[in-house]
């Protein structure tokens, strides 16, 4: 009974070492790792398949790399270009590790590596961009620089095992001391040509509006012709309607006219006429039943009347008012005359303003 428990013992022992060693000899490559097999700290195999593999238990370790194009964000560094400006060139790298046995036996692990990358790295951007000018770093052909940089680098890179897939500038900047001044030199150029501008459109407007004068004055000149014709067209025409209406009878023009007179003269209540009574310009002022005087203007200026003449005799036919033939004449040649006596008397005094 006691043989039975002890040999069930060393079977489980035995059991229990061999899985132990089993599991020691048996490792798992992930599709996105890649193994270096070492035994006693010397690299032997490289495992780059993903699966189960074996290797000797307590012997052999097993060193992990990675397998996927891994990123690298360089410091932003200074370059000089071929145009002898400086530029603050910010970069980052795509590499991938190929060979894991060199790469382990040239820079031993990744930190390292990325340290030698940056040196390698920077000294290729200062190759390169210091043949390129500043117009092209900003182009389009900046694609072309950054392939030359990445093939310059590879070949650098080979004794590392390691390929790099890419470089790009994330960011191109001038450097702080020289922003300001290139931004002042932007500044004043752009004012410059703003003031230009300016200047241009002043001298345009300004001939617009000298052209815009002219063609108001033209215009005016032409209304006032226009206008000064069509005046005087019209008087003209009204003379020669006043001529034709007062000419058919004198008589009526002259009462008119003398009416006009007194409306002009007697208007204001607080108008004085010193003259004689008997003046021609009140001829119209007797009485309904004695018709008005038409005694010629040697008796307008109150001269007597001879004795024996008769005064207003029945059946006697008066002679035409001179005033009236002569304003007639001057209807019909220079327009209706200006209201007031005939030329022929002085009765009329100046008006004493009230």
């Amino acid at each position: 009974m006691r043989l039975n428990r002890n040999l069930l013992a060393g079977i489980g022992v035995a059991a229990a070492a061999v899985l132990l060693l089993l599991w020691l000899s048996v490792f798992t490559v992930h599709q996105t790792m890649q193994a270096l097999v070492l035994q006693f700290g010397e690299p032997i195999r490289v495992v780059q398949e993903p699966g189960l593999h074996l290797k000797l238990p307590i012997l052999q370790q097993v060193e992990w790399f990675e397998k996927r194009v891994l990123d690298y964000d360089a410091e932003p560094l200074e370059v000089i270009l071929g145009d002898q400006k400086r530029l603050v060139v910010d970069t980052f790298a795509r590499y991938r590790i190929i060979d894991p046995l060199r790469f382990r036996q040239s820079v031993g692990t990744e930190r390292d590596f990325l340290s030698r990358l940056e040196s390698i790295t920077n000294s290729t951007l200062r190759n390169v961009l210091g043949e390129a000018s500043l117009f092209t770093v900003l182009s389009e052909d900046r694609t072309a620089l950054m392939g030359q940089i990445r093939d310059q680098a590879n070949r650098a890179l080979q004794q590392f095992g390691v390929n790099l897939v890419d470089v790009r500038i994330k960011r191109a900047d001038l450097p702080p001391e020289n922003s300001e001044a290139i931004y002042k030199r932007m500044r004043t150029e752009r004012e410059r040509e703003a003031k230009e501008l300016r200047a241009q459109g002043a001298e345009i407007a300004q001939r617009i509006r000298a052209r815009a004068d002219r063609e108001r004055r033209v215009l005016i000149a032409d209304a006032q012709r226009d206008a000064e014709v069509l005046r005087g067209e019209g008087d003209a025409e009204a003379v020669k309607v006043f001529g034709q209406a007062f000419g058919r009878d004198p008589a009526f023009f002259d009462f008119y006219r003398s009416m006009q007179a007194y409306k002009e003269a007697l208007g204001d209540d607080s108008t004085s006429i010193v003259m004689s009574p008997d003046n021609e310009f009140f001829r119209f002022f007797g009485t309904s039943d004695e018709p008005p005087p038409t005694e010629g203007r040697g008796q307008g200026r109150g001269e007597p009347q001879a004795e024996g003449a008769p005064q207003g005799a029945a059946g006697a036919k008066p002679e035409p008012p001179a005033p009236a033939s002569n304003a007639a004449d001057r209807a019909g040649t220079n327009g209706p005359a200006a209201p007031g006596p005939s030329a022929g008397g002085d009765a009329q005094a100046p008006a004493e303003g009230g």
